[in-house]
């Protein structure tokens, strides 16, 4: 039987053979986006792991070895919104433990650098960027060290006495390769949290799954009634329902083992583009983007077995009653069950938005099974819902071709619905996707802090604020350079109190502020500004730290002599720029080098983590509509043209009685628009309602609309779709003609 069916399966010449490319290239494309977005959740893990040496000094990440100690003190610092990872070390000896990514371990007065940071250095002017490291640099770090092929990271040779004084500093014998039990402070290697993001990913992957999965469909109905006439006279002729289940699967499969060879080499072309969609923030290394074992050898078992079991559901009618085929039985009609799917998944949303699970891999399932329940119900309440719509219609006019078309369509809804089915879904993801990502860039995308904080840089002791070591002094030239930088508007230095002048007991605990000079604080306004006639200022240095404008504020008079504050230690160095990032980034670069114990903060740099993980949703936002749209039109397209094939005796007939072509077009025009616009009103509402529900169980947000974008791709979606009807139009007066008509 095997033999016969594959010179069956082609024996209808450039028809047949055109439903076996269709169909592989439906194919082609689901294998080639689910391999990729397998492919990128294994690079989230192997990111994960190529940045655990960042971890080493955490406890839990560092193990005991019997080697020579290495001296290391980490921190992160910024650049333009940019993280830089700079990582101090000093070996005590020969044993000392190497870092991944290092031939050696740098001398004092070195440093490697990954090549991100390398090219960024030689676009750079010193005095921004190149001056914040000493020495010279002497090699780049290896891709093994590194989690992307953007990341900024640099290790700096010192003297052991040097990284010794350096805050947080440790001395390991081994290097971290692990995450760490706890993180009292930052841990720089802890990578990406996988739950959430499989969470995200894996809806990406139904939403972007979903429309293909109905493309594969449409293909393999193409020219469904003359195949299944075909097996109802094999049927009739004797043939047992086991045959016919083998002919038929036997097609589809042969086809599907084609789409999953050429989805590998789709998965293949696409790596380049996956690896430059930053899931995470940052851009993958397209090394990382590979498969097990399992989810290669699952694809080629799993799709071609699901092309056939595909194809036997299809074609179900055939081995039931052969009859029923060759008789053209009026399908039974949908009931009203079908919307309970549809239904329960807005249920299941809207019921977590009071009672939110507390775990994320709860979250994940609950949010997962709630957005792949609804997209289901879409689907299968679509057919009821055009039965509904056009048994409404009909009840309400009396024209030949509404009349027509309406009673066609109740006839048959499935039919109907499944010509637009994929446009549907792709509405559905679009109005979600765009739903949730505006709103979360609505409520992050906008900048911490006023306009004119945003000039200002800070430069406070690294780490405890309380028990940090101070300033001495600042020498005058350090203030003089500052002040020669193009764009600096101002700086004033926050001295210590050690005397407590004006401090005040607030319970148990004893409040101690800080003292600014009146005049060096008239330069920087933003953060207030002294009683009048006032010399020194009584300040909270933790509303000057969290960049807070308080321009308002008048701060309360110190009794002390502005020439002996002078004399005092220094906790913080306060500047205001123009605004330009040269300006700020010079002075950020000044500050780290002639105090390596402080650390320079800006209002952005708290921001470019959030800002980078928004640029990524904004990505997968861009993936999911240049996908899903295309594929959808596609659906409609193919599906447009095999009704019109499996419908062509019907039309000749009616031609032959007379009927005019135009009112055969408008018969197939409102057959095809009827379900795409109704139906897609609800996956338009249902998408916004989904949104919503997420917004406000998982984040508490409100959903924002989602704008011109939204509007104009829907509008455009909409149109496009019409047009692909319309344009399969001329091809009834081709294919209804008297031949069309004759039996056999």
């Amino acid at each position: 039987m095997i033999p016969f069916s594959l010179r069956l399966a082609v024996s209808g010449g450039r028809e047949a053979v055109a439903r076996l490319l269709m169909i592989a290239a439906a194919v082609a494309i689901g294998v080639g986006l689910l391999l990729s977005t397998f492919s990128s959740l294994n690079a989230i893990d192997r990111a994960n792991q190529r940045q655990l040496w960042m971890n080493t000094g955490a406890k839990g990440a560092t193990s005991a070895a019997p080697v020579d100690p290495l001296w290391w003190s980490a921190r992160m610092e910024y650049y333009r919104g940019k993280s830089v990872l700079q990582a101090q070390v000093a070996p005590t000896g020969p044993t000392s433990p190497m870092l991944p990514g290092l031939t050696r371990l740098p001398a004092p007065g070195e440093y490697y650098a990954s090549p991100a940071l390398r090219k960024l250095l030689s676009e750079t002017p010193a005095v921004e960027l190149g001056d914040r490291f000493p020495g010279r640099m002497v090699g780049v770090i290896g891709d093994d060290a590194l989690p992307s092929p953007d990341t900024l990271a640099v290790v700096i040779g010192r003297t052991a006495d040097q990284v010794e004084a350096m805050p947080r500093a440790a001395a390991v014998t081994s290097i971290a390769t692990a995450m760490p039990a706890d993180c009292p402070y930052d841990c720089y290697g802890s990578g990406v949290h996988g739950d959430s993001l499989v969470l995200v990913l894996t809806v990406v992957a139904g939403a972007l799954i979903f429309p293909v999965l109905i493309f594969i469909g449409i293909a393999t109905r193409l020219s469904a009634a003359t195949r299944e006439q075909r097996y109802a006279a094999m049927r009739l002729v004797g043939a047992t329902p086991g045959q016919v289940a083998v002919v038929s699967a036997v097609e589809s499969t042969v086809a599907a083992l084609i789409g999953t060879v050429f989805g590998f080499g789709l998965y293949v072309a696409l790596k380049p583009l996956t690896a430059d969609v930053p899931f995470t923030g940052d851009r993958f290394f397209a090394e990382d983007l590979g498969l097990n074992a399992w989810q290669a050898g699952g694809m080629v078992v799993a799709v071609p077995v699901a092309a056939a079991l595909a194809a036997r559901f299809a074609l179900r009618r055939v081995t039931v009653s052969p009859l029923g085929v060759s008789r053209r039985v009026t399908p039974k009609p949908p009931g009203t069950w079908r919307v309970v799917p549809l239904v329960a998944g807005l249920a299941e949303l809207g019921y977590f938005v009071g009672s939110r699970p507390t775990t994320t891999n709860a979250q994940s399932l609950a949010y997962l099974s709630g957005f792949v329940l609804v997209m289901l119900g879409l689907v299968i309440a679509g057919p009821w819902l055009t039965m509904a719509a056009a048994r409404a219609v009909a009840r309400r006019t009396s024209r030949p071709a509404s009349l027509i078309a309406m009673r066609r369509l109740a006839d048959d809804p499935r039919a109907g619905f499944r010509s637009v089915a994929g446009l549907v879904l792709a509405l559905f993801v679009t109005t979600a996707t765009l739903g949730i990502i505006g709103t979360i860039n609505d409520a992050q995308g906008v900048l911490f802090g006023s306009p004119e904080v945003r000039k200002a840089v800070a430069d406070t002791p690294f780490g405890d604020l309380e028990g940090a070591d101070v300033l001495p002094a600042v020498p005058d030239g350090v203030v003089a350079r500052a002040r020669a930088v193009p764009g600096f508007r101002g700086l004033a230095l926050v001295h210590d109190n050690p005397a407590g002048i004006g401090g005040v007991t607030k319970g148990e605990r004893r409040f101690v502020p800080t003292l600014v000079r009146c005049s060096e604080l008239a330069q920087i306004p933003v953060v207030g500004h002294c009683a009048p006639g006032a010399a020194v200022a009584a300040v909270d240095l933790f509303r000057f730290t969290d960049l807070q404008e308080d321009s308002a504020t008048e701060w309360p008079t110190a009794p002390i002599p502005a020439e002996e504050v002078a004399k005092l230690p220094v906790r913080l160095l306060y500047a205001t720029t123009d605004g330009s990032e040269s300006a700020k980034e010079q002075l950020r670069t000044l500050f780290m080098k002639e105090f390596p114990r402080y650390q320079t903060r800006q209002v952005g740099d708290w921001a470019s983590e959030g800002q980078k993980k928004l640029q990524g949703w904004r990505r997968l936002a861009d993936v999911v509509l240049l996908t899903t749209l295309p594929i959808a039109g596609c659906s409609l397209a193919v599906s447009a043209v095999a009704g019109l094939s499996d419908r062509r005796r019907p039309f000749a007939m009616l031609r032959l009685t007379g009927a005019p072509l135009r009112l055969l077009q408008r018969v197939v025009g409102l057959e095809s628009a009827l379900p795409l616009l109704v139906v897609s009103a609800l996956a338009i509402g249902t998408g916004f309602a989904a949104a919503a529900m997420f917004l406000k169980a998982q984040m508490d947000y409100d959903l924002v609309s989602p704008g011109a974008l939204y509007y104009g791709l829907t509008a455009f979606g909409l149109v496009a779709s019409l047009g692909i009807i319309a344009s399969t139009l001329p091809l009834l007066k081709r294919i209804t003609g008297p031949e069309a008509a004759r039996n056999g």
